[in-house]
């Protein structure tokens, strides 16, 4: 295992220790919820500075045959881990301001470590950005958002929650088959390399399928099941359609499949989820 890896896996680790640690703290699902909540939340900003503006590099040297894969991985350490551990753990435990400081400063050392270490680098991002960016924004919106699924969801409010809880299971399930496996990419020319063009029109086709999904999961229909056929139909279509013009380029016999299976699972989960954010959590218990 190389150098960097190392690094990435023990941010990881830790991660995930401090997530078990606040659930066995609260004994509450809500800060389950709200962790995968923060993903979401997290992988749209990501999709914005980093897939479409290019604002900094991981180097985990974990994928060694595509760096941009590699930097994926390294962001979804950062993004699905680190970050929405520490915010769960801020919002669910109820901790002050000097908490939020505390944390800030962690990450920005971590950050400059990184930095020193060459494991991971800025192009126009800057630490500041982090700093501010966290305790002005991240972490204050999580303990917002924590309290909002204290109670039973409705309206606009119930779609939001709805699409940031499912978004990131739709896109790490979309993702780590494309990293690992190459079972697919997508071409259309905005950046220099295929897998920059995969990963930036990846995140536009997740995100576009999440609301297909938070609509139709909505719907109140007697016949449940033509949800299901549905969603697999316009999947298939889609993806027919993307092939046909010359974006979406397979490379593997079961892809196809494979991203119409995951459809119906991610439905299924947008439906499971709806239910418990419309109920709420203490009638859910």
């Amino acid at each position: 295992m190389e150098f960097n890896s190392y690094w990435y896996l023990g941010l990881g680790i830790l991660s995930i220790l401090l997530l078990i640690y606040v659930y066995l703290k609260t004994r509450n699902p809500r800060s389950i919820l709200l962790f995968i909540t923060i993903i979401g939340l997290g992988y749209i900003i990501e999709a914005v500075i980093y897939n479409f503006g290019h604002s900094y590099k991981y180097y985990p040297k974990l994928i060694k045959h595509n760096s941009i894969y590699d930097s994926n991985m390294g962001a979804m350490a950062s993004n699905a881990l680190a970050l929405p551990v520490v915010a769960t753990f801020i919002a669910a435990l109820r901790k002050n301001w000097i908490w939020m400081i505390f944390f800030v400063c962690l990450f920005a050392g971590i950050e400059l470590t990184f930095l020193k270490l060459d494991i991971y680098s800025h192009n126009w991002w800057k630490i500041g950005d982090t700093v501010l960016g966290l305790l002005l924004v991240y972490f204050p919106v999580a303990k917002v958002f924590y309290q909002l699924l204290s109670q039973p969801l409705q309206g606009k409010l119930h779609s939001l929650f709805l699409f940031l809880i499912i978004s990131p299971i739709s896109a790490s399930f979309q993702f780590t088959p494309i990293i690992f496996l190459s079972n697919r990419y997508y071409d259309l020319g905005w950046f220099g390399s295929r897998s920059e063009n995969t990963t930036a029109f990846g995140a536009i086709y997740y995100l576009s399928a999440c609301l297909f999904y938070i609509w139709i999961a909505k719907l109140h229909w007697k016949t449940k099941w033509m949800k299901y056929v549905l969603t697999v139909f316009l999947i298939y279509a889609v993806n027919l359609l993307l092939q046909k013009a010359g974006i979406l380029h397979s490379q593997v016999w079961w892809e196809q499949w494979y991203y119409v299976i995951l459809s119906v699972f991610v439905l299924k989960f947008a439906v499971t989820i709806s239910k418990h954010l419309t109920i709420g959590p203490q009638k859910n218990a």
